[in-house]
């Protein structure tokens, strides 16, 4: 029998932006135009195959208003989107206030768990349609990493047991060693910022965060569809 041919892994983007005040003090049409433009180059992407997500953080963050969520295949289609959509009449008055870039991978830690919708495809982000998207880049400790894989598995368990008890939120684990600053990011999908607030008050007693390096900043965000999020902008 022939062997199941390798799954690839999805490189992942999270690109924050702060839009200048100055946009929104050009008249209607102006405004208008730009943001067909921009409009346009993500719904180009996204017929190529990128799947695009954006949301608000408008009012939450002060430094970004919106976030572009992107998962592909190539790095240059992340570049590609970028270029093209700065050079838009909106794109002219952004500003990159964060970006993030990791990869899918498998986890070596639950393999002998079981969470619908969570652990299955590790290697595939299928995001849902949850409202709410909160977002930090994840850094460890280097004791971590020369704790025997025994203790670490003993600590993830306990870890990943407390996950399970707040099955409205949804983990999306991604991995960025040697291609971004941060060694992973992690995404939590959920209708329930209560639910998320409670999980991450309660890892903080899980042993395993003992060898938190950094976990900040974390951002808030609300989805929306391109329309709607243009709106909010301006």
């Amino acid at each position: 029998m022939a062997d199941a041919p390798k799954q690839k892994r999805q490189l992942v983007n999270f690109r924050f932006y702060k839009l200048d005040p100055a946009f929104r003090r050009l008249s209607q049409a102006e405004q208008d135009k730009g943001k067909q433009e921009f409009a346009a180059v993500i719904e180009k992407y996204r017929s190529q195959g990128l799947m695009v997500f954006v949301y608000s953080t408008m009012g939450i963050r002060s430094e970004c208003d919106f976030l572009v969520w992107s998962i592909g295949y190539a790095l240059e289609s992340f570049e590609g989107m970028a270029s093209e959509t700065m050079k838009t009449g909106l794109g002219k008055y952004l500003e990159t206030a964060h970006s993030y870039i990791s990869m899918t991978k498998h986890s070596v830690y639950v393999d002998k768990h079981s969470h619908p919708g969570q652990e299955g495809r590790r290697l595939v982000i299928t995001p849902g349609e949850s409202k709410y998207l909160f977002i930090y880049p994840f850094v460890k400790t280097r004791p971590w990493y020369v704790e025997s894989k025994e203790e670490r598995q003993k600590m993830m368990d306990t870890h990943i047991a407390v996950g399970h008890k707040y099955p409205s939120v949804k983990l999306n684990t991604t991995y960025s060693f040697g291609i971004d600053d941060q060694e992973f990011v992690v995404a939590f999908e959920t209708d329930s910022p209560d639910d998320f607030l409670d999980l991450v008050q309660e890892l903080r007693e899980a042993k395993s965060s003992l060898y938190t390096l950094r976990d900040t900043p974390t951002f808030t965000c609300i989805r929306k569809d391109l329309p709607d999020l243009l709106s909010v902008l301006s």
